[in-house]
């Protein structure tokens, strides 16, 4: 197919790569000023355009932009699209319920997420073979198109309803997100420690983690003070955080409770009720 992207940055860039080493076409892209060194290196040949001249005969256009950017995109493509073209955006976040705008200009509405994430064009490319994709359609013909889409990435389509998307969003933010976060918490305690290489030092206990979640999954995974009862590994835990940094100490607290979920009757009741009573106290 011959497809347009609109806002060709990390995200539209790299599917718009892997789109054409699966036969279809990249007509034309729109984008900032960095777009254009992007394309020169990543889609050789496409041009950059204004979005009038990008949406020319294309069959397919993707909007790649970020997810506050995603409204005010609709609209200036509703003001120039075709009818009869498919307009796909690929926020985790927002629905079909965005791209009303399109349906009203004669197009049909899709949206695609590939549940990845993407830091750079190349680490991205090479994500995206394996990964899920989320495809939400308002019917069975733009649904098909998605997952045919969703292939062509090297992905693993999957149908998600519209009004899930914003929950379906919130989980990846934990799985992905809130993990860097986390991983950002442990490597500057770790320094604070002085444990030198803090990164390296991290790397076998987080591959080895996360190895066990997707062998056992979480419950069985999970291991540490919370899952044991150990109140007092916890108190001394949040003491030494609260004199090395202390603007951690609500994060342990809240991801010390949402532990004791996770680990549901791992805990001892005993254990439970002296994890929650050190908890009260530095909340």
């Amino acid at each position: 197919m011959d497809i347009a992207i609109v806002g060709a940055g990390t995200v539209g860039t790299a599917v718009g790569v892997v789109w054409a080493r699966a036969g279809h076409r990249i007509v034309g892209l729109t984008g900032r000023d960095a777009t254009v060194a992007r394309a020169q290196t990543w889609l050789p040949g496409v041009p950059v355009q204004s979005l009038a001249d990008a949406v020319i005969g294309a069959e397919v256009v993707a909007i790649g932009v970020p997810d506050d950017a995603l409204s005010s995109a609709v609209s200036d493509v509703a003001a120039v699209i075709e009818p009869g073209v498919w307009v796909v955006h690929l926020s985790g976040a927002q629905g079909l319920g965005v791209l009303a705008p399109i349906e009203g200009a004669g197009a049909h509405p899709l949206a695609l997420h590939p549940l990845q994430t993407f830091a750079d064009v190349a680490g991205a490319i090479e994500a995206l073979p394996g990964c899920a994709v989320a495809v939400t359609a308002a019917t069975e013909e733009g649904a098909k198109l998605g997952d045919g889409l969703a292939r062509d990435l090297g992905g693993r389509p999957f149908r998600l309803a519209d009004t899930q998307r914003p929950l379906y969003h919130a989980a990846a933010v934990f799985a992905s997100n809130y993990l860097v976060a986390i991983s950002g918490a442990g490597h500057a305690l770790f320094g604070s420690a002085g444990v030198p290489d803090a990164l390296a030092a991290m790397r076998p206990l987080q591959e080895a983690t996360l190895a066990n979640v997707h062998r056992l999954g979480p419950q069985a995974a999970l291991t540490g003070p919370a899952v044991r009862g150990d109140a007092g590994t916890i108190d001394r835990n949040l003491s030494a955080i609260a004199a090395a940094m202390p603007g951690l100490v609500a994060p342990y607290v809240a991801l010390c409770r949402t532990s004791l979920g996770v680990a549901g009757d791992r805990v001892p009741q005993t254990g439970r009720d002296a994890i929650e009573e050190v908890l009260a106290r530095w909340s």
